[in-house]
């Protein structure tokens, strides 16, 4: 079974830019997603313009550049945010920006957090469209974010009339995390993948540096959200995006990585909804 790979830049932060592109094609991804959280300067300080020929080069799309953080939280500095990322998102050529919501207990009642949801999404909505851009809406399973429902971003998504811009991520953590629910196979835009396979963790006590390549003893159920997806009639990029550090410490990520998503096709094909 061919499935759309990609990679988020998270999969191997350690590695610069070029070398993640190329570790990229070598998997036969379709694309990337590049991230300004890494710890260092976007693309290494080079400019977006030679990242977009680099990718260019290689048969890769740039899938996403991450992230607008907090972009719920909106104020006149998060908009300087925004635009600052969409304008290299451009001269990079990535297809979309992504919007990663408030993790911190702020914002969590109910109309408070829909209030604040539908306010960035109106105000963001005009500047992705001037940019020709799409934008990532990623919903956190975790007890203390302010936007753990698809369906309630997909409600403000329609409210503020952003159907044409505004996608989902289906995260396939988060998914397990905030109790699964409707996938929403329309406004999908990326599947981010990875796995837990600790088994003492409970899951409200799964976080970032639990999460893994996907094997046989993941238990988030990766399989089987994946085959929802597809039976659905999503057929957009699958991307991995692993945070645990042992991930992160492999000197060569290629086997490994090359046999989750082994493992993945083949126990998709297989699956049945």
């Amino acid at each position: 079974m061919t499935l759309p790979f990609a990679l988020n830049h998270m999969t191997a932060p350690r590695v610069g830019s070029l070398a993640f592109l190329d570790l990229a094609k070598s998997l036969g991804c379709v694309g990337v997603e590049f991230r300004n959280d890494l710890g260092r300067a976007l693309f290494e300080g080079a400019a977006p313009e030679t990242i977009r020929a680099a990718a260019a080069e290689r048969g890769l799309r740039i899938l996403a550049l991450a992230e607008v953080k907090m972009f719920n939280d909106w104020s006149d500095i998060k908009q300087a945010e925004a635009e600052a990322l969409m304008k290299i998102a451009v001269a990079c050529g990535a297809e979309a920006v992504s919007l990663i919501p408030r993790n911190d207990g702020v914002a969590i009642r109910s109309g408070e957090r829909q209030k604040a949801l539908k306010l960035a999404l109106t105000e963001l909505l005009p500047m992705l469209r001037a940019h020709g851009l799409k934008a990532m809406v990623e919903p956190l399973g975790f007890e203390v974010c302010s936007l753990r429902s698809k369906a309630e971003a997909v409600e403000a998504i329609e409210a503020v009339g952003g159907a044409d811009t505004y996608r989902l991520v289906h995260d396939t953590f988060h998914h397990h995390l905030a109790g699964a629910g409707p996938i929403f196979p329309d406004y999908t835009g990326i599947v981010h993948v990875s796995g837990v396979i600790d088994p003492g963790v409970a899951v409200a006590d799964m976080r970032d540096g639990h999460r893994v390549l996907v094997d046989a003893d993941d238990r988030l159920g990766n399989v089987a959200q994946i085959r929802a997806l597809l039976d659905a009639g999503y057929t957009g990029p699958i991307s991995y995006e692993p945070f645990a550090p042992s991930v992160h410490a492999l000197e060569d990520a290629h086997p490994a990585l090359g046999q989750s998503m082994e493992f993945i096709r083949l126990e998709v094909a297989r699956a049945v909804v």
